[in-house]
């Protein structure tokens, strides 16, 4: 047999982490970027099926709620069998969806496939690469969250022009045909993600050997198990049950009570944006190739927004301070979302781009950064699977509903 890890007293900050940041980059770039990209099917979709706004819009809530929602089912693979399994099957289920999206013949066709099926996919991949992230780093966590999550800027930037071309030369099904085999990517990142042992790990699945639901011959293999390792084999149904509760008794603390209030309203104002830009500046008179940039320039600001508050809120001064600079940064985004209706050209909405792009990376590299300081490091995967099932029914209702608010004003 060979050797068990041993574990570290704490995270390593660098090594083997800096693999980690990349892996959960890529991730960001095969999920929330391709996610900000169908929007730029959105006219194509409109266009081939005959149908409104409201009903097209659609598909790219289904896709974010399947995401959101199924949260807390990657986080249980990634805590009970292996974070690299859960990201491996996600990324298979993901391209499998996006290909069959290919073939639609009905909005209801793309309805399961581009969202239920993809979106399911994301989500075994998105929240344990994050999680990972965290548990690889402590003193420079915020900066490698900004590193990790400015993938989604970078992904945006360069997917927005790219899909607008291959839209262009090989019509929409062949651009999500070929957006399939990109998403395929994510097995790879899931070969990255190598497992750490931490003392503080083992230190809170020690607590269950005072329990009597653990027989004395399993308690050496548990002392050597971070919390919630595959048990299924191994325990009793009680025992179980425990756990399950240990994984997920952060619930009941105030500070993370207020945060899951805080990411409601949030996720409620913030999704319709990156659904309606492109058709908003096609309304009011900007070329495709235009829209599609804004949806870069929004993209390559958003890697700044990440990077930026992600070392500042490393810094000394601000470290004690992230759950304000988090609260600051989604107000911002909401304010600068009140100009919008007024602004009509395209030297206009630039600005608004910088704007909305800056403080929306920065809020994104603050979440898992503000949620591993409210329940700890042990607790972020499960945190972040319920951190993200918030997101789900606001990312379903709320494009649709700015759908008819559209309709019945500018659009």
């Amino acid at each position: 047999m060979a050797p068990r890890r041993r574990a570290r007293a704490g995270p390593p900050d660098g090594g083997w982490g800096w693999m980690i940041v990349a892996g959960c980059f890529l991730v960001t770039i095969c999920t929330r970027a391709v996610t900000r990209c169908i929007s730029i099917f959105f006219v194509e979709f409109q266009a081939y099926f005959g149908q409104d706004y409201a009903r097209t819009a659609w598909i790219h809530s289904i896709v974010d709620c399947a995401t959101m929602l199924c949260a807390p089912l990657g986080s249980l693979i990634s805590n009970h069998v292996s974070c690299q399994v859960g990201i491996m099957l996600g990324g298979l289920l993901a391209s499998t969806g996006l290909i069959l999206s290919s073939f639609a013949t009905s909005l209801e066709h793309l309805y399961l496939s581009l969202g239920v099926l993809t979106g399911l996919g994301f989500a075994l991949c998105y929240s344990p690469a994050i999680a990972m992230v965290g548990k690889y780093f402590n003193k420079r966590k915020a900066l490698a969250y900004g590193i990790a999550m400015s993938g989604s800027g970078i992904g945006t930037f360069i997917l927005a022009p790219v899909v607008q071309l291959l839209i262009e030369q090989f019509s929409w099904r062949g651009a999500l045909l070929i957006l399939g085999g990109f998403v395929l990517n994510l097995c790879v990142c899931g070969a990255l993600m190598r497992p750490i042992s931490l003392k503080e790990d083992c230190k809170t699945a020690s607590e269950l050997l005072e329990q009597n639901y653990v027989p004395e011959t399993e308690k050496q293999d548990l002392k050597r198990m971070s919390i919630c390792s595959p048990l299924i084999k191994l325990w009793p149904h009680e025992c179980l049950c425990y756990c399950s509760w240990k994984e997920y008794d952060f619930l009941l603390m105030p500070g993370f009570m207020v945060l899951a209030v805080s990411i409601l309203f949030m996720a409620y104002g913030c999704s319709p944006l990156f659904v309606y830009l492109v058709p908003y500046a096609l309304n009011v008179g900007v070329s495709h190739h235009q829209a599609a940039f804004l949806m870069s320039i929004l993209g390559v600001i958003d890697i700044i927004g990440n990077i930026t508050f992600g070392w500042l809120t490393d810094r000394r001064c601000l470290k004690k301070h992230r759950y304000f600079c988090y609260l600051f940064a989604v107000g911002m985004d909401g304010l600068s979302c009140l100009f919008l209706p007024v602004l009509q050209s395209f030297p206009l909405l630039v600005p608004f781009s910088f704007t909305f792009g800056y403080f929306d990376g920065a809020y994104v590299t603050l979440i898992p950064v503000v949620t591993a300081d409210v329940v700890g490091t042990p607790l972020l995967s499960s945190a972040l699977g319920v951190v993200y099932f918030l997101h789900a029914i606001p990312y379903l209702v709320s494009p649709p509903v700015a759908g008819k608010f559209c309709q019945m004003t500018f659009l």
